[in-house]
């Protein structure tokens, strides 16, 4: 049943956790409208844009809630009533810009500043019950926190590190290798399972006769970034590790369509990544299993071309080189710093009342 007409909460959400979610819900459920409001200052290091991007997927399809937000950089404090003013500002700027009513029924709020936030709207106070969690819990543990962030979040909080290369250089072995080393996932490479159900519907025996099309690459490329965003929004750490991506696709695409294959189409835009790791074929023997075809030459002319496109293209790779073991030692100890790096947030903007740990944060 519900009781305001519009309802509001401001936070950081930085980042986003399942507390948050379920203060949101259990607000929205007293309003016919809700809006949330996330507000981000330049020095925290998750855009926020990110934020309110994690929140609208956890939130998509819920009827009356709102995600809305703001940049802001006014400092915090909650006996200054000049920065109040301030602050305020900005909120019933963003509500104006998306279109929400600027008079609110009800504040939100899981902090004691709630009730001079409402006193500002002219609203009434409505505090949201803590369960436990914190952003800067959070931010303090991403791994330990890792199953404290909704699936939208993990998606864009996870690292990814892809794997790529010519046939029979390693690349299936070494992602093995490095999801067991990281305890985590390793997407496989889903043109390999094409091939295979593309040769049982055809009529040849050899699979250097198969003939392919661009609408092959098109649905390989495709499907390859869904299953990689389905492996990371349900990943179990903070590290999602790759066989191939639909950017190696369209390398791909140029070994078996020649002249024929295409510039770059929207699936060869890829989800950002930490890192390539491209696998060297020199010093590797070549190994049939029965799915490969090609020869030791055409291998040289792809790893060329895999590290042509990643330099184009502006994105980090790593080529490995010498034995399984070497290899794998050099793809750890770049992968490490990467992950610590990136469980890095920069310390959020404090003041006189904002110096506790909140959920809203």
């Amino acid at each position: 049943m519900t009781r305001y007409g519009h309802g509001l909460l401001i936070g950081k959400f930085y980042p986003p956790h399942l507390g948050h979610h379920a203060g949101i819900r259990a607000a929205a459920a007293q309003c016919e409208r809700f809006t949330v409001l996330v507000m981000a200052s330049a020095v925290e290091t998750i855009p926020l844009a990110d934020r309110v991007g994690w929140l609208r997927a956890e939130h998509a399809g819920e009827p009356g809630i709102r995600i809305i937000g703001i940049r802001c950089d006014a400092p915090l404090d909650v006996g200054d009533q000049q920065v109040w003013a301030a602050q305020v500002a900005l909120m019933q700027a963003a509500l104006q810009q998306a279109g929400e009513p600027v008079g609110v029924d009800a504040v939100f709020c899981g902090d004691g500043y709630g009730a001079e936030l409402a006193r500002w709207f002219g609203a009434a106070t409505e505090r949201i019950p803590r369960i436990g969690l914190s952003a800067s819990a959070v931010r303090s543990d991403l791994a330990g926190r890792w199953t404290d962030l909704a699936p939208a979040t993990r998606a864009g909080l996870v690292t990814r590190v892809v794997l790529i290369g010519a046939e029979s250089t390693g690349t299936t072995t070494l992602s093995r290798l490095l999801a067991e080393h990281y305890g985590t996932q390793d997407v496989e490479e889903y043109g390999r399972e094409y091939t295979a159900l593309k040769w049982a519907s055809n009529s040849t025996a050899d699979l250097a006769d198969l003939v392919w099309t661009a609408d092959d690459f098109d649905v390989i490329g495709a499907e390859q970034t869904r299953r990689e965003e389905e492996a990371a929004a349900a990943s179990s750490s903070p590290v999602l590790i790759c066989d191939t991506d639909a950017f190696a696709t369209a390398i791909w695409e140029r070994r078996y369509l020649g002249a024929g294959a295409r510039s770059r189409q929207p699936w060869t835009r890829v989800p950002p990544r930490a890192v390539y790791l491209v696998t060297d074929h020199d010093g590797v023997p070549w190994q049939d299993d029965g799915m490969r075809e090609g020869d030791l030459q055409i291998r040289e002319a792809m790893t060329g071309w895999f590290m042509e496109a990643l330099t184009r293209a502006c994105h980090s790779w790593v080529l490995l080189t010498g034995s399984l073991s070497e290899r794998l030692e050099v793809a750890i100890r770049t992968i490490d710093p990467l992950l610590k790096h990136r469980a890095r947030f920069g310390e959020p903007l404090h003041g006189p009342g904002f110096e506790s740990t909140t959920e809203g944060g």
